[in-house]
This record gives structure tokens, C-alpha cells and sequence, in this order.
């Protein structure tokens, strides 16, 4: 209420005063709500991996030169500021692999994991990420749990799971006559998970699984689980194992003569790193499913070429899925003008995936990154033209077939009418 005598134009003034008040107040309220550009000004991403031990060959540092291959074709920053790059050797023990993750998202204030290599270790970080509300993405680890009931609206499975891998190994090698299975299983959650996997196929497929052995991580004796396959007398022995291990079971069955007797072996997780440490004499005819193989195209050997000339060997499908994950991740921070996890995640999940890796990729509400995987029979000596020119392609499944169907998810973040 105002006086009779005050000035109209007082009344005006004082009006346009308020208004501008309000209008900066909004102003403010609003900038406080927009998540910061870039925090810290760097974009630091972090990888968790096995530096020194049995899964060094297959992530290690050929998964970390794939990370700083994407860093540096991207250009080095992103939204004008700088993107680091962290590597820490886990020692293939979770609680190590927790313990840096916690101590990254916060006192480094690492943005991202970008992958963390075996399951276990893998699983711990991931309840980290949970906890910290940080994007963790995986490439080397092979458990299906990360988008089943583990599953978070911060992570993403990017390469490979267990399921893909039974689904098409073991599915293919029963089609083929295979119907009898013992298993040599890597006494962890991933071999558990793999294993568990393929006996649901096997099963649904009208076969049968006769027996397993399970081994230590790390094994470099394979003899006492070679007789107990033996003597199963099992058509198929099948190895729910990775890295070294595998390279291990697949050396010593040969020397123990097991395919001469009649048996076969279908490699459930097989990396060409392993196909080439182990010799086309003792890997030919073994059939195994892979996400990336070198040889496919142009664009997987012009990119694989440029991999090559860094390390001399032919890269695998995690250290590809590597690159193509990293530079996804730093697509999805450009296009959200942020590297806040939420809008980052947001921007992960609505961007299709087209590179050399993988061709209209996608990431579902679980976190699975649904991509075609493709079956190999690895070449007989007397087919391989040069060096690492090991596989030949018997199938392709499309992703929607390659993955675990939401239908079948116990993912909470999986609406209930698509189960």
C-alpha cells in the first residue's frame, strides 16, 4: 500500500527494481541447478586392470595403449579441457581393486572407470560406482550379473558377458553333435557364471553335462583335471576359464593326447592372444566365440594396423571394446556439455554405437551394450596366410539373439512389462 502523494514514477522505479531482483534471483537459483561443465577442468578416466598377472596378455597394457589410442583420436580433450588417463595393476584381488576405486571417484575424482579386467574385481568396483553414483564401464570382465541382478544405473557392459559366450559356443558345438560336456572351470565368479551358463544351453539344446573339475586361478598344473575329463568320457571338455589358464588346459590336452582319443574342446572365452600363445598345431578346429576379430573389414584393419605398430601384436576384443568404450564415453560427455554421471549416462544410453567394433551398438536400461558376436573355427596351419591370421567365420548372431532377452532379466531397472 502506498501513500496518496507518493510519485508515479517512484511506483514505476521501484516496480522495474523488483523486477530485476527476481529476475537475478531466478538467474542464480537456475545456474545453481546446472551441474558443473567440467569438474575439477579434467576429464579423468581411470582403468583397473591385471598388469602382471594371468590376464596381463589379454587386458594389461594393451588395454590401456587401446584407452590412450581413443584419448588421443578424440584430441586430447573434451568441451575445452584436458582428459587424463589412470592405470592401476589390481593384482587380480578385489579388495585391491575397491580400495582404488573408492580412492579415485574421492580424492582423484576420477569421472569414470573405464574398465576393471577379471569378475571379481570387477563386481567390487562396481558396488563402489553404485555407492559414489560414478560411471564404471566394462570390457575384460565376463559375468553376466553386471546388467542381471547386480545390475546399475551407472555402469555398462560393453564387450562380452557369460551368457553370449554360452549361448553361441556351446549352443553351436551341441547343434554339431557335441551332446556330452565336462567342464574345467576357473574357481571364481566369472568361471562359476560361464559354466552355469553354458549347462543351461547344453541342456536346452538335448544335451547332457557329465561332470566338472574346478581349478585355482593361476593354474599351471592341469594334469589331475585332464584324467577326470578323460575318463568322463565326455565329448566335449569345455573350458569355462580365460587368460592364461586356458592357454595352460588347451597346451597340456594336447600333450596328453585328449583330442587324439576322441575328444573335443570348445573354448568358452578364447582371446586371439591366447590362439597365438598357444600355436595353430595344438588350437586348430577349436571353435569360439569372439565380439572383434582384426581381419573383418577395412576399418577393423586399418584401426588394428595403427594398434599393431604400438605393440606388435593384433589386438583382442577387450582391448578394442576398450577404445570403443572410451571414446563413446567422451562422444556422450561433448554431446551433454557436462561430465556429471547422470546427464553423461543419459546421453551413453541415447547414442547409437557405429565404429569399427561395433555396427548400430546400443546400451539397454540394464547397462548391456547389444552388439553382434560373432562364432570362429580357429585355421588349420596349412590355411593361415601370415601372422595372426588364425580364424575363419561360421556364424554371426545379430545382438538381440547374441545377449541375455530382457524377458529373461532380473534387473530391477528392467520395466516389468518388457520381462
Amino acid at each position: 500500500m502506498t501513500c496518496p502523494g507518493t510519485p508515479r514514477i517512484y511506483l514505476q522505479l521501484r516496480s522495474t527494481l523488483t523486477l530485476l531482483a527476481a529476475t537475478a534471483a531466478f538467474a542464480a537459483g537456475a545456474a545453481q541447478a546446472q551441474p558443473a561443465a567440467v569438474s575439477d577442468d579434467v576429464v579423468r578416466l581411470g582403468l583397473i586392470l591385471d598388469m602382471s598377472g594371468v590376464y596381463a596378455d589379454v587386458t594389461g597394457k594393451g588395454s590401456a595403449t587401446a584407452a590412450e589410442m581413443a584419448i588421443a583420436d578424440f584430441g586430447g580433450t573434451v568441451l575445452g579441457k584436458k582428459i587424463d588417463l589412470m592405470v592401476v595393476d589390481h593384482q587380480n584381488k578385489a579388495d585391491i581393486a575397491a580400495a582404488k576405486a573408492r580412492e579415485w571417484y574421492d580424492v582423484q575424482k576420477v569421472d569414470a572407470i573405464m574398465d576393471v579386467a577379471g569378475s571379481a574385481p570387477a563386481l567390487a568396483v562396481l558396488e563402489v560406482a553404485r555407492e559414489k553414483k560414478k560411471i564404471v564401464v566394462f570390457s575384460g570382465p565376463g559375468t553376466e550379473r553386471i546388467t542381471n541382478d547386480l545390475c546399475s544405473p551407472y555402469s555398462v557392459h560393453y564387450t562380452y558377458d557369460t551368457w553370449s559366450l554360452a549361448n553361441t559356443t556351446a549352443r553351436a558345438t551341441v547343434e554339431q553333435g557335441g551332446k556330452s560336456w565336462y567342464f574345467l572351470t576357473a574357481d571364481y565368479a566369472f568361471g562359476h557364471t560361464l559354466q552355469a551358463s553354458a549347462t543351461d544351453v547344453v541342456k536346452a539344446n538335448g544335451g547332457t553335462v557329465l561332470g566338472a573339475s574346478r581349478h585355482p586361478l593361476g593354474s599351471s598344473d592341469f594334469a589331475s583335471y585332464l584324467l577326470q575329463a578323460q575318463a568322463s568320457r565326455a565329448q566335449i571338455v569345455g573350458l569355462a576359464n580365460a587368460g592364461g589358464d586356458t592357454v595352460n588346459a588347451i597346451k597340456a590336452a594336447s600333450e596328453f593326447g585328449l583330442t587324439k582319443g576322441g575328444q573335443k574342446m570348445a573354448g568358452l572365452l578364447l582371446y586371439i592372444n591366447d590362439i597365438h600363445a598357444i600355436g595353430l598345431e595344438a588350437a586348430a578346429g577349436l571353435t569360439l566365440t569372439e565380439a572383434f576379430y582384426w581381419d573383418m573389414n577395412d576399418q577393423t584393419r586399418a584401426w588394428s594396423q595403427r594398434y599393431y605398430d604400438k605393440l606388435k601384436k593384433m589386438p583382442n576384443m577387450s582391448q578394442a571394446g576398450t577404445y570403443s568404450s572410451v571414446m563413446h564415453y567422451l562422444k556422450a560427455v561433448q554431446a551433454a556439455g557436462t561430465d556429471e554421471p547422470t546427464a553423461v549416462m543419459k546421453q551413453m544410453k541415447a547414442r547409437p554405437i557405429n565404429d569399427f567394433f561395433a555396427s548400430n551398438g546400443r546400451i539397454r536400461e540394464d547397462g548391456r551394450m547389444v552388439h553382434d558376436m560373432y562364432l570362429f573355427e580357429v585355421k588349420q596351419p596349412s590355411e593361415s596366410k601370415r601372422p595372426w591370421d588364425y580364424y575363419k567365420l561360421v556364424a554371426t548372431l545379430p545382438g538381440d539373439q547374441a545377449f541375455m532377452p530382457l524377458s529373461k532379466s532380473t534387473c530391477p531397472l528392467v520395466k516389468k512389462q518388457e520381462r
